[in-house]
C-alpha cells in the first residue's frame, strides 16, 4: 500500500523517549505521509532533556523548522496547539486515517481511556476511537501499575493498540538508533507504510 495520500496524526508526550516520535515523524515524512504533529508542553521539555534540539515555541515557526529539518514537502507538516480546537484533528469530519501517540505518558493514557479531551492530544484520540480508526499508543513506562495495565486493557478493548516502547534484540542491534529504529518499523507496519529499518520476521538476511 502506497503511504502517499495518506494522513496520520502524530503526537509527542512527555514521556522520555522523545527520540521514537522525532524518527517516526522523520520516516513517516520521507514515505510521503501528510503528517498532523502535536507536542504537548512536557515533550518539549524532554526534548531539551534528552536531545540537542533547540525547538521554537511558537507552532507556525515549529512547522517550518521541522518541515526544514525533515526535508518535508510544502504543506507536508502541520504543527497544532495543544489548545488549537479548530484543527482538523478536533473532529471526525477531519479526522485522519490513523494516530500514533509516541512516546505516550501514563496520564496521557490515563485521559483518552476516560474520554477527558482536556487537550487537543486527548481529543484527537477521542475522535480515532469514535470514529474507529487506528489509534496506536507507544507507552514509555515502567514498571506498570494495575491503574496502568487497567487503562491498557480498556483502550485494547476501544480498538487500540498498545504498543509500549520494548525494543527487541534479535536484529542484533548495533546502537542507540537500531533500538529506535526497531519500535519505529513496529509502528510503521501497523500503519501500512512500507520500512526498509527492519526486516519482517523469517525475512532477514541470512548470514551465510
Amino acid at each position: 500500500m502506497s503511504a502517499v495520500g495518506r494522513t496520520v496524526t502524530l503526537a509527542l508526550t512527555g514521556a522520555s523517549g522523545v527520540q521514537y516520535g522525532l524518527r517516526l515523524l522523520d520516516c513517516l515524512l520521507a514515505a510521503g505521509v501528510h503528517v498532523y504533529l502535536m507536542l504537548s508542553k512536557p515533550a518539549r521539555v524532554v526534548i531539551g532533556m534528552e536531545t540537542e534540539l533547540s525547538l521554537p515555541a511558537r507552532e507556525a515557526a515549529l512547522q517550518r523548522a521541522l518541515s526544514e529539518m525533515y526535508g518535508a514537502a510544502p504543506g507536508q507538516l502541520e504543527v497544532f496547539g495543544e489548545q488549537q480546537w479548530t484543527a482538523p484533528v478536533a473532529s471526525g469530519s477531519g479526522a485522519a486515517d490513523a494516530m500514533v501517540i509516541c512516546p505516550c505518558t501514563t496520564g496521557t493514557l490515563s485521559a483518552v481511556a476516560v474520554g477527558a479531551s482536556r487537550s487537543l492530544i486527548e481529543r484527537a484520540a477521542d475522535v480515532m476511537l469514535k470514529e474507529r480508526r487506528k489509534l496506536l499508543v507507544v507507552l514509555r513506562e515502567t514498571p506498570l501499575s494495575e491503574i496502568h495495565l487497567e487503562n491498557m486493557l480498556r483502550l485494547t478493548r476501544m480498538g487500540a493498540v498498545m504498543m509500549p516502547a520494548n525494543p527487541g534484540f534479535y536484529h542484533r542491534p548495533q546502537s542507540v538508533d537500531d533500538l529506535v529504529d526497531f519500535m519505529v518499523a513496529r509502528v510503521l507496519d501497523h500503519l501500512d507504510v512500507p520500512q526498509d529499518l527492519l526486516p519482517r520476521w523469517g525475512l532477514e538476511e541470512s548470514d551465510e
